[in-house]
């Protein structure tokens, strides 16, 4: 287990607990989360080690490893994936300088590899790395794609990429700084690094609190707000460029947090609470449900 004295980010040591929660997905065991008052990450306290967490991964309704379409909350997370990879795309390209048929891009964490396969069709030089066999698996039966195992990141090669992506993967990472550290390294001149995150200051954490499914301990070792995030990069020495909600993860997330509250589905209560959530934060993306962080 990580017991951590000190906050992961900024290592400043003035942290306290701020809630309990359960791991809903598979043990159903209770893990606490404590906040930094400086950076005012959240974390996962007592969290497993890198070498002990592989089984909390290992449930067929984990949706990035098993690419799933059982239930219906799964069943629509297709549906809407597919116009999201679409917009994740685009806004690669759009802040991407020179032709895609030239560029090349590395996927950190890329699941069962759908985004990855979109950047292949779209004429990309493609790299994806991932930690779980049974996702790699997928990737090669579904898209022809073999990933690389996460170890590999350190071996790659400095200035390689025009672009960097993890969506929904950093809060997963253990050796948070040492991956930033090699990121910014392998990442060319004029390249960006594109980081997607749930975001807890959101209006749907503060409706579900303990409940809320984007906690999901102990997988999500870290619980970042855009302050803490902009800490991280500083750090690093890196600039953060441009700040993007995702719309569709505050309905995806409420649904999941009223299974989680309640025991059974509440489509419309969810529909409503994540519809609320993003009217709170349309005029300020740093509320959204998750957002996307562009750095470079």
């Amino acid at each position: 287990m990580v017991l951590y004295d000190s906050c992961p980010v900024c290592g400043q040591k003035d942290i306290y607990r701020v809630l309990s929660t359960e791991d809903f997905t598979v043990s159903h065991e209770r893990f606490e989360i404590w906040e930094c008052r400086d950076c005012t990450l959240r974390f996962t306290q007592n969290a497993p080690a890198a070498g002990e967490i592989g089984p909390y991964y290992k449930s067929e309704t984990y949706i990035s490893h098993s690419d799933t379409r059982e239930g219906f909350v799964n069943k629509l997370y297709h549906r809407v994936r597919e116009h999201t990879l679409i917009q994740k795309k685009r806004l690669i390209e759009k802040l991407t300088p020179g032709s895609s048929g030239q560029n090349s891009i590395l996927d950190v964490g890329s699941g069962t590899g759908a985004f990855l396969n979109t950047m292949k069709q779209s004429g990309w030089k493609v790299t994806g790395l991932e930690p779980d066999e049974n996702a790699k698996r997928k990737a090669k039966e579904l898209y022809q794609l073999s990933l690389g195992s996460s170890e590999n990141l350190f071996s790659l090669p400095a200035e390689s990429f025009d672009a960097i992506t993890m969506w929904h993967v950093l809060e997963h990472v253990h050796q948070l700084h040492a991956y930033l550290k090699q990121l910014r390294k392998i990442l060319k001149p004029g390249g960006n690094l594109f980081i997607a995150v749930p975001n807890y200051t959101s209006f749907d954490q503060h409706i579900y609190k303990e409940y809320w499914a984007a906690y999901d301990v102990p997988r999500h070792l870290y619980h970042f707000s855009p302050w803490a995030m902009n800490k991280l990069l500083s750090l690093h020495e890196m600039q953060l460029a441009l700040r993007k909600p995702m719309w569709f993860d505050s309905f995806y997330v409420c649904m999941l947090s009223e299974q989680y509250k309640s025991g059974r589905s509440n489509f419309i209560k969810a529909i409503l609470n994540g519809g609320v959530s993003n009217l709170k934060a349309y005029v300020d993306t740093g509320k959204c449900s998750s957002v996307i962080y562009v750095a470079h």
